[in-house]
Formats: structure tokens, sequence, C-alpha cells
């Protein structure tokens, strides 16, 4: 099927029993066992089958199979946040003394999570001073488990270049997982480039109406854990807990994705509820449609920033002079994300000035809503960094993020316009006479 169907038909069938044709809310905690042997064989996870909704839940498991064929996986887990996702994804690898190269250009609270949270857990992370693959290479040794990026970076804007990335972790021994919240598997599909996992906040552009938290990880089922086997012990090695099931033979290809829901979602417990799921699910169906619409009004209200004298730049990777312009050729099939920046003249106040005057676009700090949002990250998403971490993450003191909504296209320009208009006329000093 091709992404439009799947984004409505994936993972359900309707019920044998009732016939609905809508997924149903499975709204309970447990579920009864035929037999003590039965219940043994759930937990020993010899046979498929729900237990507790902490692990797995006929509701959830719909989100899950239909994210996981949009990004052509093995199989996916539904937390209840893009940070949890984020979060079981690198423990899942990495245990005390690991590490993990990342690219700079990183959501502010996943900086927070990999500099300051994971250190604790003595998992360090190593920040190239680019996204390029070579400055991520330099930087890998013996005891790296991962290399991250996030396809495009937010609020950077820049993109990655995932095969190349993919090919400096794979010689190496180690996967790359990347952050595709941005650009959704409707404009890129990292593992047909070579990425190994990828991770959602579906909170954004997925559920897309700002209602429902929630995130995902997804596993290609490409990466060869057996010919890594010392780098990789948890996968290959007796799992005591499980009274010495080995992932590798017990689940092949989905040994990632089932060590993650069975060690970490089931004694962690960030939990997607089922209702929420369900509301996800609703925000997945349109997502197709939704991303042509706000590809399309970026493009025109880039366009429009670019032509304003009141404004400095504007960091748009669709411009043919945006040093991203050929991977999104590549990666993005031409069609740039609708995130991205730009800095109007008169500078921080200037900005702030700008971002107080919105009327129609919202003033937050989400993304991929159907409406426009617009966020100064210097003072919100990104202010726990200092100037020159907030500059290797693509942020100045001006800054101004916008995610550009399916609003009529003419209503987000006026919107912007006036905002402009204020804010030049507070910071736009007149010619001194001659």
């Amino acid at each position: 099927m091709r992404d439009e169907t799947i984004a409505i038909h994936a993972g359900y069938d309707p019920d044998p029993v009732t016939k609905s044709v809508a997924v149903p809310i499975y709204q309970t905690v447990s579920y009864a066992f035929d037999s003590a042997d039965h219940g043994a064989a759930l937990f020993n996870l010899e046979t498929e089958g729900y237990r507790y909704s902490r692990i797995a839940n006929p509701t959830t498991a719909v989100l899950e199979k239909r994210v996981a064929d949009l990004e052509g996986g093995v199989g996916a887990l539904a937390v209840a946040t893009g940070q949890a996702a984020l979060h079981y994804a690198f423990i899942n690898l990495a245990d005390n003394g690991g590490n993990i190269v990342s690219v700079p250009q990183l959501y502010g609270t996943t900086y927070t999570l990999l500099s300051h949270i994971l250190p604790r857990q003595g998992i360090t992370t190593r920040f190239a001073d680019s996204d390029k693959a070579d400055a991520i290479e330099r930087l890998i040794d013996e005891n790296t488990k991962a290399v991250f990026s996030e396809t495009i970076g937010n609020p950077a804007g820049n993109i990655c270049d995932i095969e190349a990335l993919a090919k400096v972790a794979h010689r190496h021994g180690v996967p790359l997982i990347v952050d595709n919240t941005v650009a959704t598997p409707i404009l890129l599909k990292p593992f047909e480039y070579g990425a190994d996992i990828s991770v959602h906040s579906l909170t954004k552009f997925l559920g897309g109406h700002g209602t429902t938290l929630g995130g995902a990880i997804v596993d290609s089922g490409r990466f060869p854990w057996t010919d890594h086997a010392k780098r990789f012990a948890a996968f290959n090695e007796p799992d005591e807990s499980y009274h010495g099931l080995i992932y590798t033979q017990q689940f092949g290809a989905a040994a990632y994705i089932q060590r993650a829901r069975s060690v970490y979602q089931r004694t962690m417990g960030s939990v997607l509820s089922p209702f929420n799921a369900f509301l996800l699910l609703q925000g997945i169906e349109t997502v197709a449609l939704r991303v042509e619409r706000h590809v399309e009004n970026a493009r025109k209200v880039a366009e429009f920033l670019q032509n304003d004298p009141r404004v400095a730049w504007v960091n748009y990777a669709g411009f043919p002079d945006s040093p991203f312009y050929a991977l999104v050729q590549k990666y993005l099939n031409g069609q740039a994300s609708s995130l991205f920046t730009f800095g109007i003249k008169g500078g921080h106040e200037a900005g702030k000035a700008f971002y107080d005057a919105l009327k129609l676009i919202t003033r937050l700090v989400n993304i991929g809503d159907a409406k426009s949002l617009a966020c100064h990250p210097a003072s919100t998403t990104h202010r726990q960094m200092s100037p020159e971490q907030q500059r290797l993450a693509g942020i100045l003191p001006e800054t101004i993020r916008l995610s550009i909504g399916i609003e009529h296209v003419e209503d987000i320009i006026e919107d912007i316009d006036q905002a402009l208009a204020q804010a030049s006329s507070q910071y736009t000093q007149p010619k001194a006479a001659e």
C-alpha cells in the first residue's frame, strides 16, 4: 500500500465480533489468561498476546503497526511522549560507560537529555562540531553505541546527509538513530538511506492537532546485532530476567524493538494511554494531506519573507542558495519542510517585538500543528544553552522559528506583515539628516 492508504488502513481490519470499522479503544488494564500455562508463556515471551497494558494494548498495537508500516520497519513501540521514545531508544543500546555521538543541531530538550541526564546514568554524548559525516566519524570509539541525528534539525532547519552518516556508523559497527519528527515518513523514509532506528514525537505532525502527547520508536530490522555481539551483548547474551532468553535468537530482525518493550517499557512504564493512541490514529489518517498543505504554505511564506526589506535573513532549505538545497532534492523530493527560521532587522529586541505582535499565529513551543505556530528559541526551547551552544544548534538571539499550518496562506502572510510593521516601527531608526 502507498502512504495515503497505509495511514488509513494499516494494522486493523473490522473487528470480527462487532464489525466495528473504527479502531476500538481497549480501555483496560489487564487481560485474562486461558490457564496458568498460557500466562506463563506470555510472561516468558514464548507466545504472542496481551497480559498488561503497561506492556502492550490492542489499540496501541494498531498505532504501532501503522507507524512502522509508514516508516518501512519491522516493528514499533509507542510510548507516552517523544522524549520518552528518545530515552528508551538510547538506553536500549548504551549502558554505563557507553557513549553516543551526535550532531549538534538538536531540539533543546533532546540536548538536555544527552548532555545532562544520561551522563548521570554513565552514558555520555560526544557532540560533533557540525552535522558532517567526517565530524561524526572523528568522535566514534570502541565504546560508542550509536550515532544520532535529527533528519531535519529543530529549529536549525539543517538537512542531515542520512546516507553518509549511516555509512560512517556502519563502518564502525554501530547503528544510526534518527529523529524523523519534522520530516515525517511522508517526506522522508530514513531506512531507505541506511538509518537503523527512527524516533518520532507523535505529538507533532503525525498527530497534527496539538491535542495529544505520544512518541514512537521504529526498528528497521536491518542492523546486524549478531555481527557485533561483544559491543551489543544485551541482544546476544542470555537475559536472566527472562530465564535466559536471547533476543536475537527469539526475535531475529525485531530483537531491538522487542527488547525496548520487554525491558524498558515493562519496567520503566512510560505508557501511552489507549485513548491517546486512538486520537493519534485519527491524526495519522490525514497526515499526507496535511503535509502537502504545510509544505505549500511554507514555501509561499518563506518567499514573502525573503523579499521583504524588513527581514534580515531567512533560513529555508527550499531556496536554491540554501546549503541544504541539494539534500532537499535528494531526501525530500524537493519539498522543504514547513519548519524554518528567520530574523528581522533590529536584532533581538526587534525579534521579540515581532513575536509579541503576532495575532493569528500562536506563540508556543509545539510544532507540526494544523495551526501556524511561532517560537523564540533563545528564550524558550534552547534557553538552557549557552550562547555558543545555541549558535552550534543554529540559534541566534533574533531567531524566530515558524511552523506553518494549513490555514489560508494569505491570512498567515497578513499576520506576519502586520507584526513586521509593528516591530519595524519600534526598532528601525530614521536616517540622520545630512
